[in-house]
């Protein structure tokens, strides 16, 4: 049975260290660091090993900072098989409408 694990990447430059991701993420992985960017803010890190990729963060991220992604294990010897991101928000410069569905290996809809 296969099992996805998730990571962040988060553009730490940019990150204004507004703490909604760290208040969406129902695993408690993510947390403000001590280090401050170029522009004087605290950023989000990712503290644990522990994020699913559910994208709650980056759905919540105002400045569009996080990218999500998920890493496929398959079989009893858990082989990689591909780390795909499957939230990249950016460029938002209205209201817009997200959905997030489950899609059929190798596709994409667009």
């Amino acid at each position: 049975m296969p099992s996805v694990r998730g990571t962040v990447v988060i553009d730490v430059d940019t990150c204004k260290g507004c703490e909604l991701c760290i208040d969406a993420c129902p695993q408690d992985s993510l947390a403000l660091s001590k280090e401050i960017n170029k522009k004087g803010y605290h950023y989000a890190v990712l503290i644990q090993d522990n994020c699913t990729g559910c994208v709650n963060c980056a759905l919540v991220c105002p400045d569009a900072v996080i990218t999500v992604y998920r890493t496929k294990k398959t079989g009893k010897a858990e082989k990689i098989v591909t780390k795909q991101p499957v939230a990249v928000i950016s460029k938002v410069q209205s209201n817009i409408k997200v959905s997030v569905d489950e899609l059929p290996e190798g596709k994409v809809n667009l």
